[in-house]
């Protein structure tokens, strides 16, 4: 709001002075004053008028302050000119002239100096509007200050000044980086460097307080440079901090984190303010400062900065993961023989957070067979929560995944096969905690590849099938037969043996898989698939190295090319099985005859419908023609 002080002559235009009403006193007036001039001098007399701010204005030494200057319902040129004038508190009619837009050598002595230098000026906003700018208070530039409009009226009506009083307050703001430790233990001098790792906390403090006499608000902030650029208001990005009116703000690339709840600000007593940023990321790393600002209310009821200071912090140096990070495995290329434990060490190295509230592990081994590329299929892996899992394929294996030591996993395969052979690798992954339980993948590491050699069994199969009789009918059971010769393994070696059917479409077989028909495993157990013709399927063995296929009332839906697949298998100490060898038999094919009855049976069937039909036209004919002839007789 605008105040006014004045020089009025009064404009009477019919009326009478006794109807015109009390004014306030001077340097009291409000943005009103304009109609209450008008009131009071009459409709339609205009009055110049000059506004300058509301006060007394408080101010800190050293500081910059702003003084506005408007004039308002003035005849002449729309560009007006200022005079400025200063009544110290102890000469109070005495008008020390600072500074005009018209006259350059209108400063006095004690202001020539700071105008030609540039720290006291007017400027000009627009014709009618300049402001007087002090770059920085000093404690004699305290008192009573006057905004002069030099007249371009025809007649000397309203003001043509305005007073506003400034006060200027010591400079009392004080701010400095809290110590880490308890109060009264003395910080360092210099800014410290702090080291931090990716996902944990980075704390700061900041101590700031004031003793001006006046009420005023604290605001502090803070915020973050890069290093070696200097420090200002383009290049320091702010943080997080809290305003005059106590809210707390974060700077735009902060914001999310905030509201996350990663990013905290809170006050520790009188003076004593406490940022704290929850997972730590390398864009974190830079200068942190600290900025206090001390607020005031204008008498107009706005707010105005009167000081500022800021202070280093820290250097913040964030250690990420992804560069600290490595994994080696051990013992070295192994080579070991079939059924036997393998054993393989996983090591987590690096300058790296313990596993807990900020930051989380898993470790896995991958496999990939010998010459294939890329890193291969999950064999095991343990979580960030320590639970441990199997790879696709490997279920039902005794494979165990476990830590042994603080940063050294071990995987152990009970009983390896010739199919474990290949190149392992171990997959380390480090996480950082963000708000609540939120998980974030940081780094990821792969150790060497290691090679793994498991000895072959050696086992040779082979097997021959056949139609037992050759030529099966309709109706008949067809009996297939699958002898298996065995070649090399290890002692107890079991053979399994399973019935596979292929069928033909107009003389070529099917481009369907084959079908299994049954089969009897490596335990002795009878496993029954789906046959073609729907009919029952028994199978059997009927010797050591034999087995047998049986297709009950054959019909001509069973047609196919069949064969015997034998495999052979072995046990180990942990009561897994694995598949040593396998082999497939040549094709056997199954056609379903017809007996010769069968073949004669349809013909006859037709001749016997012909000959009787044939019969009973030609006697109805015979019938017919000689009833006609007795009836003509």
């Amino acid at each position: 709001m605008w105040g006014y002080s004045k020089k009025v002559a009064v404009c009477k235009l019919g009326r009478d002075p006794h109807q015109i009403p009390d004014l306030p006193a001077p340097g009291s007036w409000t943005s009103q004053s304009p109609e209450l001039m008008k009131t009071a001098y009459g409709m339609g007399c205009w009055a110049r008028q000059v506004l300058v701010p509301e006060g007394p204005l408080y101010r800190v030494a050293g500081t910059a302050v702003s003084i506005s200057c408007n004039v308002t319902e003035y005849e002449g040129p729309a560009q007006q000119n200022f005079e400025w004038f200063l009544y110290r508190p102890e000469a109070p009619d005495t008008a020390l002239s600072i500074v005009s837009t018209k006259d350059a050598q209108f400063s006095y002595a004690i202001f020539k100096p700071r105008v030609l230098a540039g720290e006291v000026q007017v400027q000009r906003l627009q014709g009618d509007v300049a402001v007087l700018k002090i770059a920085r208070l000093q404690a004699q530039d305290a008192g009573i200050y006057e905004c002069h409009t030099p007249s371009t009226d025809t007649r000397y009506l309203g003001s043509y000044s305005g007073k506003v009083e400034l006060r200027v307050l010591p400079d009392v703001l004080q701010v400095s980086a809290a110590p880490p430790g308890p109060r009264g233990r003395q910080a360092p001098t210099s800014p410290p460097r702090v080291t931090v790792h990716e996902g944990q906390e980075l704390a700061l403090g900041c101590l700031a307080r004031t003793s001006t006499q006046k009420h005023t608000h604290l605001a502090v902030s803070f915020g973050r440079s890069v290093p070696e650029v200097p420090v200002g208001r383009a290049t320091l990005q702010e943080v997080v901090g809290i305003r005059s009116d106590l809210a707390v703000e974060a700077g735009a690339p902060y914001a999310e984190r905030l509201a996350a709840g990663e990013l905290r600000l809170g006050k520790e007593g009188s003076d004593r303010y406490r940022m704290v940023v929850g997972g730590a990321q390398a864009g974190d790393a830079g200068t942190y400062h600290c900025t206090a600002a001390e607020w005031i209310q204008d008498p107009d009821g706005s707010w105005a900065q009167i000081a500022e200071k800021r202070t280093v912090l820290a250097h913040v140096d964030v250690q990420t993961l992804s560069s600290q990070l490595a994994v080696t495995v051990g013992p070295g290329e192994r080579r070991i023989g079939p059924g036997e434990p393998l054993e393989l060490l996983c090591n987590v190295s690096g300058a790296l957070p313990p596993a807990g509230r900020h930051a989380a592990y898993s470790v896995g081994w991958e496999m990939a067979p010998a010459g294939a590329p890329g890193p291969g299929r999950l064999v095991a892996q343990l979580d960030t929560e320590g639970v441990g899992s199997l790879g696709p394929g490997y279920e039902g294996r005794h494979i165990a995944m476990e830590k042994v030591a603080s940063r050294t996993y071990r995987l152990r395969l009970e009983a390896a096969r010739p199919g474990d052979a290949g190149t392992y690798r171990c997959l380390a992954k480090a996480y950082v905690r963000g708000s609540g339980t939120r998980l974030r993948e940081a780094a990821s590491a792969r150790s060497r590849p290691l090679p793994v050699h498991v000895r072959e069994e050696g086992v040779v199969l082979e097997a021959v099938a056949w139609l037992a009789g050759g030529t099966v009918y309709r109706g008949e059971t067809a009996s297939l037969l699958c002898n298996i010769s065995v070649r090399g393994g290890p002692p107890g070696l079991r053979l399994a043996a399973s019935w596979w059917v292929e069928r033909s479409e107009d003389g070529e077989l099917s481009s369907v898989p084959a079908q299994l028909v049954g089969g009897v495993g490596q335990d002795g157990v009878a496993e029954l698939g789906v046959r073609p013709g729907g009919g029952p399927v028994s199978v059997e063995l009927v010797g050591p190295r034999s087995h047998r296929l049986r297709l009950h009332s054959l019909g001509p839906e069973d047609e196919g090319v069949y064969h015997c697949a034998p495999s052979a298998w072995v046990q180990h100490a942990d009561y897994s099985w694995y598949q040593a060898g396998s082999a497939r038999s040549g094709p056997v094919t199954v056609y379903p005859y017809m007996h010769a009855l069968d073949t004669l049976f349809v013909p006859l069937l037709v001749g016997t419908a012909v000959a009787l039909v044939t019969g009973a036209t030609v006697l109805g004919t015979i019938t017919c023609c000689f009833m006609k002839r007795l009836r003509k007789r």
